[in-house]
């Protein structure tokens, strides 16, 4: 029987988290994409930490208008800024069992044009 779209994500996402991990020296930039919102963490997995965390729903995004992927595109970039100021400039991507397309594609995107390294 064919998996349902959720479970093929989850095999996805495995499949990633198996060889993709943060170190202190470069952390995991993971991306959760849900149908209204998309969320961007800064992770050390090493220590389990959070070090830096973005999301299209915060307080700084309540007056940006435009299509999801214009919003994406700018938490994207605000990463990358968080990212500066706390030392990080090097990442390793993990897109969480998306396709890299549409947002994901722009989240990443914004954040190379932040300054960051993937």
């Amino acid at each position: 029987m064919a998996l349902s779209k959720s479970e093929r994500k989850q095999r996805i996402r495995r499949r990633i988290r198996k060889v993709s991990s943060g170190t202190p020296e470069r952390p995991r930039l993971s991306v959760f994409r849900s149908n209204s919102a998309i969320y961007a963490q800064v992770i050390d997995d090493t220590e389990g930490k959070t070090l830096v965390s973005v999301s299209s729903r915060d307080k700084d995004f309540a007056q940006v208008k435009g299509t999801k992927k214009e919003v994406a595109a700018i938490v994207g970039k605000a990463v990358a800024e968080k990212c500066k100021e706390a030392g990080i400039d090097k990442v390793a991507f993990d897109r969480g069992g998306n396709l890299y397309h549409g947002r994901v594609k722009a989240l990443a995107e914004g954040a190379r044009e932040g300054g960051l390294n993937f």
